[in-house]
């Protein structure tokens, strides 16, 4: 399971902080370099639910395809079930470095399969702004939006190959960064 060269990208930061949109935008502008592939995460939530472009799976599914080693990564989160497809090995088998969104709980299970590639990139953002952002997406009332708030008071991952994302400013600054750092490597 250990592939020669590629890198792991893992973004995390606090729900809200604009991971998605950053990932998103940095995807449009790195599209046909085939240095970077970039994760379609798999969740137990339906494709017409909203929220990112994912692969919606059955509960029932996701637990056959967990059990039958078809993610990389897995881990619940907000009573749903998400993972990254084990296939993505093959990429970074080719030296590609693929980039996906995923819990903070993954993080040192990555880092034992893959020593010294894995590189984590914390999207961050005040908490009036992580809260102006949630009650924009519409799907939480807005006392889950302060107890999920509430949830993850301060967010911080330590640790080899950290960088921190500040996404207060304009998209395009944040995707500008990203993208760079993706480029070094």
């Amino acid at each position: 399971m250990n592939g020669a060269a590629g890198n792991l990208v893992l973004v995390v930061g606090p729900s809200g902080a604009g991971k998605d949109s950053v990932i998103d935008t940095a995807r449009n502008r790195l599209m046909g370099d085939p240095r970077f592939v970039f994760a379609t995460r798999v969740i137990t939530r339906p494709a017409e639910a909203g929220g990112e472009n994912h692969e919606p799976i059955s509960s029932a599914e996701f637990e056959a395809r967990e059990k039958a080693g078809g993610f990389l990564l897995s881990w619940q989160a907000h009573g749903l079930s998400y993972g990254i497809p084990a296939s993505l090995i093959e990429e970074l088998d080719r030296g590609r470095v693929v980039i996906a969104n995923v819990s903070r709980t993954v993080i040192e299970q990555a880092r034992s399969l893959f020593p010294g590639r894995v590189h984590v990139v914390v999207v961050t953002a005040p908490r009036d702004v992580l809260a102006e952002r949630l009650s924009m997406r519409g799907r939480e009332t807005p006392d889950e939006i302060l107890e999920r708030l509430a949830r993850t008071p301060t967010f911080f991952v330590g640790g080899p190959g950290v960088m921190e994302l500040h996404n207060d400013g304009s998209l395009k600054e944040a995707a500008d960064s990203f993208a760079g750092f993706l480029d070094q490597l």
